[in-house]
């Protein structure tokens, strides 16, 4: 969801003793603007946008910010503990039956105020510190989710027997789309925050220089330019976290085309660098291209 501003308005603060999934759709909206006047209030005279990911399964959580300086330079933040409680509050308040509640929050806020936030259920985050394994326990006990809603990693985590279905066997991994929608002409529509020119080399080569686990032997035609030559990569490639088409960085590079914000903010999270992609990780993304490891 995406805003334009943060109202003035006065808190919500619910009873922390309220049973999961008691704030209705206004007060979680209220708690969201909350986190977003709480941060602006820690913000340094100058700033141009934060990214706040907020990650949490069980009783462990862990929080990270980063602030992009005017001149394009990204910088770690510390933010008031005061926004890991209110994502707290929001977490514990957006459960719902049998589907559980969300396990990361992706908040971005830029000057003076407009901010937007995804929410991810089901994909296991990138973690700075491992969770301890009774802590996926923790979170179906806290907030249980139907078997057909439990995500393999954590039922993996909890130690549940596979036979829950098929879900649980979906491997940890998430893919990124290179457009979100398509209008009624056919055209590729994408609704993302843009990418800051002091990124762009480091989110491109990232995109580019992670393994290729699947390829084509021909091109295909650029949707954005299609009386140019087809040029746009037939590839996947994978860090072990995500999966993305080649096109992805093709049309940041050459149109200037948004990726998903939150590979990009796992990108800046992993400081642009490729990690060491195992074979046990490659032929795991090759499953989840090809479905195999959905059968």
């Amino acid at each position: 969801m995406t805003q334009p501003g943060l109202p003035e308005q006065g808190p919500h603060r619910p009873d922390p003793q309220d049973p999961p999934g008691a704030l209705d759709q206004t007060a979680q909206q209220n708690l969201i603007q909350e986190v977003g006047r709480a941060l602006l209030r820690s913000m340094p005279p100058a700033w141009r946008e934060v990214t706040v990911e907020y990650r949490a399964v069980g009783g462990h959580a862990e929080l990270a910010a980063q602030l992009l300086a005017p001149n394009g330079t990204p910088i770690p933040l510390a933010v008031p503990n005061e926004v890991a409680e209110l994502f707290a509050r929001l977490r514990h308040g957006m459960h719902e039956p049998d589907r559980g509640t969300w396990i990361s929050a992706l908040y971005r806020l830029q000057r003076p105020s407009s901010y937007s936030v995804d929410f991810n259920g089901d994909h296991e985050p990138t973690w700075t510190r491992t969770p301890r394994p009774e802590e996926f326990a923790a979170e179906l006990r806290t907030y249980p989710r139907a078997g057909a809603n439990v995500p393999g990693w954590l039922a993996a985590g909890a130690g549940m027997p596979d036979a829950t279905g098929s879900a649980t066997r979906a491997p940890a991994l998430r893919t990124a789309e290179v457009f979100d929608s398509v209008d009624e002409h056919g055209h590729p529509q994408v609704d993302r925050p843009g990418i800051d020119d002091a990124e762009l080399r480091g989110i491109v080569d990232y995109l580019d220089r992670a393994p290729v686990v699947l390829a084509a032997r021909s091109y295909d035609t650029d949707q954005l330019d299609p009386a140019a030559p087809a040029d746009v990569p037939l590839t996947f490639h994978t860090d072990g976290r995500w999966i993305w088409p080649g096109a992805v960085g093709y049309y940041l590079r050459k149109h200037g085309v948004p990726p998903d914000a939150a590979l990009v903010a796992h990108i800046r999270g992993a400081g642009f660098r490729v990690p060491e992609v195992d074979e046990q990780a490659r032929e795991l993304a090759v499953s989840v291209i090809t479905g195999e490891g959905q059968r």
